[in-house]
């Protein structure tokens, strides 16, 4: 069955319509249903300006729908994807708000030391928003939420989430090795890795602050030996670092 707002059947008038190249201004016709086209003057491929591509975030069939996504899209697939994910997760949690807090300010120090470390910011924030996705099994079955139940039970649970949203295979993969892992660096981590865990660390240790604060110069000597970034160890002093105190 063809989707029915791709189906010419259902078109209205303006479903055929022109766009100026991006690149040389040329005049280029659409039919509504074109994913990208490739201006005639210049050969520059763009996007259809007026196509709605919200299916695309989370189809897995959407390449067979729509054809060949073009790179503008498929970056913003992926940016759609983790929306999705934070609302699974959330979901997932349900009324437990305390871990959807915790999840969401991990994935916002992700998002920050990825992008200023130049990884990749589809898996490190999925993998913050599922890092400890599971917990809640690691209670029911160890009765414990001790890390290594945590990481045993949560890449089965992150992996069904995944793959029902059409996330990539080579994301499923890395997001699931990252939560494998995610209180135990190895000897060799990858770049997304040490984001995820960085971004992690602040958040525990603003979490336990709260209740038990530590002297500046403890807390810098946690920044300098427990942290896998440059920019998880300057985010980190930014938060833990009371204004005015030298470490």
């Amino acid at each position: 069955m063809k989707c029915p707002g791709q189906d010419s059947r259902f078109w209205e008038p303006g479903a055929i319509f022109e766009a100026q190249c991006p690149e040389c201004g040329q005049e280029v016709e659409f039919f509504k249903d074109e994913s990208s086209r490739k201006c005639r003057k210049c050969g520059h491929k763009f996007v259809n300006p007026k196509m709605d591509f919200g299916c695309a975030s989370y189809c897995k069939f959407a390449s067979q729908c729509l054809g060949d996504l073009p790179p503008e899209l498929m970056a913003r697939r992926e940016d759609l994807l983790r929306d999705r994910v934070a609302i699974e997760m959330k979901k997932y949690f349900k009324q437990d708000f305390k871990r959807i807090g915790h999840a969401t300010r991990v994935a916002r120090y992700a998002e920050q030391i990825v992008k200023a470390e130049r990884g990749d910011p589809a898996i490190v924030i999925s993998a913050a928003y599922l890092h400890d996705i599971g917990i809640k099994e690691a209670e029911r079955k160890h009765q414990s939420t001790a890390a290594r139940h945590q990481e045993e039970e949560g890449p089965p649970i992150a992996r069904e989430i995944l793959d029902r949203l059409g996330a990539r295979a080579e994301l499923i993969e890395e997001v699931c090795d990252i939560i494998a892992h995610h209180h135990h660096p190895r000897d060799e981590e990858t770049l997304n890795f040490k984001c995820l865990y960085d971004a992690d660390l602040i958040v525990n240790l603003e979490e336990n602050g709260k209740e038990n604060p530590l002297e500046p110069r403890k807390v810098e000597g946690i920044i300098e030996k427990g942290f896998l970034t440059e920019t998880g160890k300057r985010l980190a002093r930014e938060a833990l670092t009371p204004p005015g105190v030298n470490p």
